[in-house]
């Protein structure tokens, strides 16, 4: 028995020798119909990932400036239990690479008209190639799906792999909507749909519809999955692409590509998830995630490049309070507006929000990245900047009270407990105000601790403020504070 034993360890040992490494990379296969890019080829542990066009705000200035033009970068979206190799093929010779965010540091091998990196975890990378910021590979790696629903659950909506298209869904109480990778869901707008005529900000009479492509309207609701959400379909300003109201609800790993208008309005809800979202977007308002009048919501692990604000929390009049808003660990491209931002529509209170360890990897907007931006009446507190790495940016920080083209209530509000801690940012000029509106409308306790422009540390004459902005403090690593003066 002990000679049987000793020969089966050996055989052991000599199989577990010769097996196969651990399947760590999956792919699915693009349906028939999808637009793919002819930019690059991308293998992730030699399987082939389909790469698509992502539209993205137009290099043309006055067709980016009024968010109707666009250009293509390209995304492609894989599952990892582990670290995958990644190769990219380009149809002309490769120069340069750069991988973003760099606070990862990761180098790509250039040889020819390819190039080799290694992923160790599922974040979302980009890849520019030749220093083309704008016509960007984004290499969308996820953590494997536990608990996939099945087909047949009578909770459960399933869109399996395939290009479908809906006018209008609501997922309501209990249920789970699921979108498989491979699977593409576009929104289209019905000739007998209901619509009413609405006014953009220039004026301009727009058709609007009434419903988004998706409602998340009620109580334990789940959207989730490794597929893709399209409303290129929708003309501009006719619906957003999903809309949250309710509570208890998880959104996670779906891309959410071309909205007509804001991707996520997450509005009067309690205690939502989102998670592992990717969202592209080109056109004028085209939000990130819109956190209105909510609380307890958390927006993790994403990545987000649109020609609107990023991440913004806003609070309408009448609707609650926003409280204990968490946006954690994205990675984000700004195109045109903010990137991390409270406000504007600001009219109920606002308390406790935090934008942490999240990579900017590039700022080529109009407005600022780091913003709390105020010209209604609420009540701003406790808003946080903490760890956050900015690659490139022109107008860094605003904290800032006063009239403006938002504004609907005849007072303005208030802004006490600001603070930007272990901020590290570059670009040029770097700029960064605070502005109150009065003597009784001001902005006061703002904290900078910890935080570099361009390699050195933020001084005094770095922050531009007027007479209405009180108690301001900056304290450089490893030093005691400075009370501006």
């Amino acid at each position: 028995m002990k000679m049987f034993a000793l020969m089966l360890a050996a055989f052991s040992l000599l199989t577990s020798a010769g097996a196969a490494p651990a399947d760590t990379a999956t792919v699915w296969p693009a349906p028939a119909g999808a637009e793919l890019s002819k930019a690059f080829q991308v293998t992730v542990d030699g399987k082939s990932s389909p790469v698509y066009v992502a539209h993205v705000p137009s290099t043309d200035k006055a067709l980016r400036g009024a968010g109707t033009g666009s250009t293509d970068a390209a995304f492609t979206t894989f599952g990892m239990s582990g670290p995958v190799t990644i190769v990219v093929t380009c149809p002309d010779a490769i120069a340069s690479a750069k991988v973003l965010p760099s606070s990862l540091k990761i180098a790509a091998k250039v040889d020819g008209k390819t190039l080799t990196l290694t992923m160790t975890e599922p974040k979302p990378l980009t890849v520019e190639v030749n220093d083309d910021v704008v016509h960007s590979l984004h290499l969308l790696g996820n953590p494997p799906e536990q608990d996939v629903p099945r087909v047949d659950d009578p909770n459960v909506i399933y869109f399996g792999p395939g290009i479908h298209e809906i006018a209008h869904l609501a997922v309501g109480d209990g249920k789970t909507l699921y979108l498989a990778g491979g699977a593409i869901l576009r929104g289209v707008i019905k000739p007998e749909e209901p619509f009413h005529v609405g006014r953009s900000v220039n004026g301009k009479e727009e058709r609007r519809s009434y419903s988004a492509t998706i409602e998340l309207k009620g109580k334990g609701i789940t959207f989730r999955g490794r597929g893709i959400l399209d409303g290129s379909l929708c003309p501009a300003h006719t619906r957003n692409l999903l809309y949250v109201n309710g509570s208890d609800i998880k959104i996670e790993g779906i891309i959410l590509h071309d909205s007509s208008t804001w991707n996520i309005p997450i509005r009067r809800s309690d205690r939502v998830t989102v998670e592992n979202i990717k969202i592209f977007g080109y056109r004028s308002n085209s939000d990130g995630i819109d956190i209105c009048n909510s609380r307890d919501v958390t927006v993790e692990r994403c990545f987000i490049r649109t020609w609107d604000d990023l991440i913004v929390v806003k609070a309408d009049k009448g609707q609650g309070e926003v409280k204990h808003v968490i946006a954690r660990d994205c990675v984000l491209y700004s195109e045109i507006a903010h990137a991390l931002s409270v406000g504007a529509e600001l009219r109920e209170n606002v308390d406790d929000v935090l934008f942490t360890n999240c990579d900017v990897i590039h700022d080529r907007g109009r407005e600022w990245t780091l913003r709390v931006y105020h010209c209604d009446s609420a009540r701003i507190t406790n808003v946080k900047f903490s760890n956050l790495r900015i690659e490139d940016s022109k107008r860094l920080i605003s904290v800032w009270i006063n009239k403006a083209i938002w504004s609907r209530d005849p007072e303005r509000g208030h802004i006490d407990g600001v603070s930007f801690d272990h901020i590290e940012a570059a670009g040029s000029p770097l700029k960064v105000e605070l502005q109150g509106f009065d003597a009784d409308h001001a902005v006061e306790n703002v904290t900078f601790h910890d935080v570099v422009l361009n390699g050195k540390p933020l001084n005094e004459a770095d922050v531009k403020s007027n007479a209405f902005v009180r108690n301001v403090t900056i304290t450089p690593a490893g030093e005691s504070p400075v009370q501006k003066k």
